[in-house]
C-alpha cells in the first residue's frame, strides 16, 4: 500500500472474492451416472457483469479458480474494460470424452450455473479457457438461450468466443496472442524503458516460445511473420524442436495438427522428453503454457534478457524476484495477456448493439478515400502507387477495426503504466506498476458508488 492512499478497509474488500459456487451435477453416460465438480468464481463486483473464462481440467480446484477471478479484476481494470473479474472451471480432461459426450456435459453445467445466475450478458459472462473454446462457447450459449426463452433478444451476449456464425467476432481466437504482440511493440516504442539490448525493433531478435496452443502459436506466427523475428524454440510438454536459423511456425503448427506432437518437424531438431527448452539463450523468452512455468528450481537457468508473460502466472514469486535481481526484464501476464478479454468486449459490445463493426461506415469511408486518391493524383499528375491502392481505398473489415482497437487500448494502458513509472521511479518492476494502475481504478469504481 506504499504508492496507494486507500480508506481503511478498503484494501481487504479488493483482497477477497465476493463468492464462490461449487456446483455438483451428474449426467448420464456409457449406460451409467457420472458425477462432475465445477466451480465459479466472482471476485469483484465493482464494475457489472463480471468476466472470464472457463477451464476444463483435471488440475482444477476452487482455491485455483478464485486466484483467477481476482487476476481477472486486475486485468479488466488495467486496460479499462468495464467488468468485474470472474472465473470458472470444471473438473475434466475433454480428452477422455466424446464430442457429443462433452456436449451434454457443457450443457448440463450450463444449467447449473444459469440456476444461481452466473451467466447471463449483465451478470456474468463466461469465455473460452484451456480445455474450452469457440464450440463449448456455442453449446453454452445455446443452452441459456433455451433456458430463458421470453429473452432472447441479447442471449448471445452471455458468453464470449463463440464461433462467427453464432454470433462471434472476427479477431477473437488470434487476439491473446496479437496482444502479446502489441504489448512487446508498445515496450520497445516506449524511449523510457530500456529495449531490448539498446534495439527498439524485433527484425533479428532470436525467441523461445513455451506453449504452441493458440496463444503461443498466434504470437510467434506475427511475431516471426510482421516483426522479423527468429523463433528459435518452441516448447511443449513432450519435450522441444530448435532452430538457430529461426522455425517456420505456419508449417510447425501443420505438423502438429497431423502429428498431435511438434516433435519430429523436418525444420528443425527435435529434442524428445526434454523440459529445458524455456532454459535455451534467447533475447525474448515467452511463456505462453501453464501457471509456475518458471520457479526456483529453474529460475537461474533463464537466459532471456527479457520474459513476456503470455500465459496467466507462469513466473512464480520467488521466480520473479531471482530474474529480477539477475537484471532481467519481465512484462506482466496482467498487461501482456489482456487482448483476449479486450476482444471479448469488443465481441460483448457487438452483441447487445446487434450491428456487426463498421457496417454504418465502411462505404463511406471507401468514397472518401476514393476521392483523396483522385484528388492526390490531379494535383501530382501522377498515379497513386499500385502497389498502395488496395489498401488505402479498403474502408476496412471487421478484422481490421478489432486489430486497431485491440492495439490502441493496449498502447494506452502501456502509456499508464510507463507515466506511472516515470513519476515513482522506486517501483522498479512493470508488474507492481500494473497492480498500481488496476489497484487505483477498481479502489475510485467503489468510493465512486459510496463504498
Amino acid at each position: 500500500m506504499k504508492f496507494l492512499d486507500l480508506p481503511e478497509g478498503l484494501a481487504e474488500l479488493i483482497i477477497q472474492c465476493n463468492s464462490t459456487y461449487t456446483v455438483r451435477f451428474g449426467v448420464r453416460l456409457r449406460g451409467r451416472m457420472y458425477s462432475f465438480i465445477g466451480w465459479r468464481s466472482v471476485h469483484s463486483e465493482h464494475c457489472e457483469p463480471v468476466k472470464g473464462g472457463i477451464r476444463y481440467a483435471l488440475g482444477a480446484d476452487a482455491e485455483e479458480v478464485e486466484a483467477l477471478a481476482a487476476l481477472m479484476t486486475l486485468k479488466c481494470s488495467l486496460v479499462d474494460v468495464p467488468f468485474g473479474g470472474s472465473k470458472g472451471a470444471l473438473k475434466i480432461d475433454p480428452r477422455e470424452w466424446t464430442p457429443q459426450e462433452l456436449e451434454r456435459i457443457t450443457r448440463r453445467f450450463t444449467q447449473e450455473l444459469n440456476k444461481r445466475g452466473l451467466i447471463g450478458p449483465g451478470v456474468n459472462v463466461p469465455a473460452p479457457d484451456i480445455g474450452t473454446g469457440e464450440r463449448e462457447m456455442a453449446w453454452m450459449m445455446d443452452e441459456f438461450r433455451r433456458a430463458n426463452a421470453t429473452d432472447v433478444v441479447n442471449a448471445r451476449a452471455c458468453v464470449t468466443g463463440k464461433p462467427l456464425s453464432k454470433g462471434g467476432i472476427a479477431g477473437r481466437t488470434e487476439a491473446t496472442g496479437r496482444g502479446v504482440q502489441f504489448a512487446l511493440q508498445s515496450f520497445l516504442r516506449d524511449l523510457r524503458t530500456v529495449g531490448l539490448n539498446g534495439r527498439r525493433d524485433l527484425k533479428g531478435a532470436s525467441m523461445v516460445i513455451q506453449g504452441f496452443g493458440n496463444v503461443g502459436y498466434h504470437a510467434a506466427k506475427f511475431l516471426s511473420d510482421e516483426d522479423g523475428a527468429l523463433i528459435t524454440v518452441v516448447a511443449e510438454r513432450d519435450g522441444y524442436v530448435a532452430n538457430p536459423r529461426g522455425l517456420p511456425i505456419e508449417a510447425l503448427k501443420q505438423h502438429q495438427i497431423r502429428t498431435g506432437s511438434i516433435l519430429g518437424f523436418d525444420g528443425g531438431q527435435s529434442f524428445a522428453g526434454d523440459m529445458t527448452g524455456i532454459e535455451q539463450p534467447c533475447d525474448v523468452l515467452i511463456p505462453a503454457a501453464m501457471e509456475n512455468a518458471i520457479d526456483m528450481r529453474n529460475a537461474e537457468r533463464i537466459k532471456a534478457h527479457l520474459v513476456v508473460e503470455a500465459a496467466n502466472g507462469p513466473v512464480t514469486f520467488e521466480a520473479d524476484k531471482i530474474l529480477r535481481s539477475r537484471g532481467v526484464t519481465i512484462l506482466p501476464d496482467l498487461y501482456v495477456n489482456a487482448g483476449g478479454v479486450v476482444v471479448s468486449y469488443f465481441e460483448w459490445v457487438k452483441n447487445l448493439t446487434h450491428i456487426p463493426f463498421g457496417l454504418m461506415e465502411r462505404r463511406r469511408r471507401e468514397r472518401r478515400n476514393q476521392t483523396i486518391a483522385a484528388a492526390l493524383e490531379r494535383m501530382t499528375g501522377k498515379e497513386f502507387p499500385a502497389d498502395m491502392r488496395d489498401e488505402f481505398l479498403e474502408g476496412g473489415a471487421e478484422i481490421d477495426l478489432v486489430r486497431s482497437g485491440l492495439e490502441d487500448v493496449m498502447r494506452s494502458t502501456w502509456a499508464r503504466i510507463g507515466d506511472l513509472m516515470e513519476r515513482h521511479p522506486e517501483l522498479r518492476d512493470y508488474r507492481t506498476a500494473a497492480y498500481v494502475v488496476a489497484i487505483k481504478q477498481i479502489a475510485d469504481a467503489y468510493e465512486a458508488i459510496g463504498i
